[in-house]
């Protein structure tokens, strides 16, 4: 029987489908399920899509638009097309001739397609950057981000050593917590400094926390009760994200961070990658060089997040 690739848009009804379609994919992750897109629907208009390859869903692809531009997704730090085993490479290729002749049926001139890096597949599955270059996408923007491959060998620098052990003799101590008022208030003076503040607010983590309480999980360095430091962490199955790190003035003169993330890694050892995210700023042409040597001197290395445009 031969091929055929066709998509029908989302609808809340297919809600179930579509997490059903993540949670099955090469390349999906917690990020992608309904219950984590949701929380912002009000700020996106949404058209995301799924792909179904002989009347069978075989992929999904968030979205948002905005004007003439749709973006995979506007509220997402990576997305694309997030398809199954059952998806191959030619049927990719017609996947985004389905999806180029939708678009462009509304008006929609150019996509923004953000890939997902390959740390985060669960399987290879690169048949979409395949695709988007005989597309005719280009690519427009890429961020420098930080993994530990925890099942290769890898080492702290002396002087994360040296801070570790400080915090240790000062009495810093390591928990989980669900205090995410303390922590974001923490976080929001922090990024205070730098002009700055966090993506979610502390209902929000709160909320999302809730709704994948294993995944989402806060966990904080503390002296005396005194908030010093705190992580807020992703659980993706084999790769665990720092989604936010907040150090306080105090818990930077005694360790605490790094006391904080060496425990971190510690208890996820069985998994494959430890990700702290990206250093970059100014759409990636700019490199944070005390952020990132920071994460380097865990152990960590550089993955890369880009972004591609393609014309309609």
């Amino acid at each position: 029987m031969d091929t055929t690739i066709s998509l029908k848009p989302y609808s809340t009804e297919d809600a179930a489908l579509w997490d059903q379609t993540v949670r099955q994919s090469c390349n999906g992750n917690l990020l992608h399920l309904r219950g984590y897109m949701d929380y912002h629907r009000d700020r996106f208009e949404d058209c995301s899509l799924i792909l179904l390859r002989n009347q069978k869903p075989v992929a999904v692809f968030p979205a948002s638009r905005s004007g003439e531009t749709v973006s995979s997704h506007g509220g997402l730090t990576y997305g694309g097309l997030l398809h199954t085993e059952d998806l191959g490479t030619h049927d990719t290729l017609l996947a985004f001739a389905a999806i180029r002749e939708h678009y462009r049926g509304l008006g929609v001139q150019t996509v923004v397609y953000k890939a997902v890096p390959a740390v985060f597949h669960r399987l290879p599955c690169q048949n979409d950057l395949y695709a988007l270059t005989c597309a005719g996408a280009k690519l427009v923007r890429r961020d420098a981000s930080s993994v530990i491959h925890l099942q290769e060998p890898f080492s702290f620098s002396k002087g994360r050593k040296w801070a570790i052990n400080k915090a240790k003799k000062c009495g810093v101590t390591v928990r989980q917590s669900h205090d995410f008022e303390r922590f974001h208030a923490l976080l929001a003076q922090v990024l205070g400094k730098f002009g700055a503040k966090p993506t979610h607010s502390c209902a929000e983590l709160e909320l999302l926390s809730g709704r994948f309480p294993d995944a989402i999980t806060l966990h904080v360095a503390e002296q005396q009760e005194a908030l010093l430091a705190g992580v807020v962490l992703y659980d993706f199955g084999h790769v665990v994200h720092t989604q936010y790190m907040a150090n306080s003035d105090d818990g930077r003169e005694i360790g605490a961070l790094d006391l904080l993330v060496a425990e971190l890694i510690a208890k996820y050892h069985d998994r494959t990658f430890f990700s702290f995210g990206i250093s970059t700023e100014e759409q990636g042409l700019k490199l944070n060089a005390g952020l990132i040597a920071q994460k380097e001197a865990f152990g960590a290395r550089t993955v890369v997040h880009d972004f591609y445009s393609w014309p309609l």
